[in-house]
């Protein structure tokens, strides 16, 4: 498999929806553009195998998606595929615009203040609705850091690092 091949992770089965085999997807992204561009995805269910599918139909709902695959018309079809992450290969993923990154890339990335302080490595990301929080995890402490312009001076993918400049208080907590 090519670079332009690798499989993203971009979101999560957590569900049924109705009676008739469509599925209740949690959105790494909220970008349903990607998603309802692909014709075909990947499921790695729990035990990490992959499986390809067919799209049939992707509409928003919720904050998420509901996502019906070919083939599948009856919600005892899909029971099994609630837990399985939902994969898109990177090929069809917009290219982020400058500032923007995909979370696969900011994940592992050592985090330093502007005065060359190391906090960590970034080791997760969630969505609070208006911005993103970064989980940055050092030897003895752990950071939460907002996602905002205001924080984020720096990000060096290729470097992998990121340079924060800490508002008052914000490694204190």
């Amino acid at each position: 498999m090519t670079n332009q091949d690798e499989l993203i992770p971009v979101g999560k089965i957590i569900g049924t929806h109705g009676i008739k085999g469509l599925l209740k997807v949690y959105s790494y992204s909220g970008n349903i553009q990607s998603l309802q561009s692909a014709s075909t995805l990947y499921l790695k269910d729990k035990e990490g195998q992959l499986s390809e599918y067919r799209v049939k139909s992707v509409a928003a709902h919720a904050g998420g998606f509901i996502l019906g695959l070919d083939n599948f018309t009856d919600i005892n079809q899909v029971l099994f595929l609630i837990g399985s992450e939902l994969c898109l290969r990177l090929s069809h993923l917009p290219v982020p615009d400058e500032d923007e990154y995909y979370w696969r890339d900011l994940i592992g990335l050592t985090v330093l203040t502007d005065q060359g302080d190391e906090l960590g490595t970034l080791v997760d990301i969630f969505e609070t609705g208006s911005s993103d929080i970064y989980v940055v995890r050092g030897s003895s402490k752990e950071y939460l850091i907002p996602a905002i312009a205001d924080v984020i001076s720096h990000v060096d993918i290729p470097g992998k690092k990121m340079i924060i400049t800490p508002l008052d208080g914000l490694l204190d907590l």
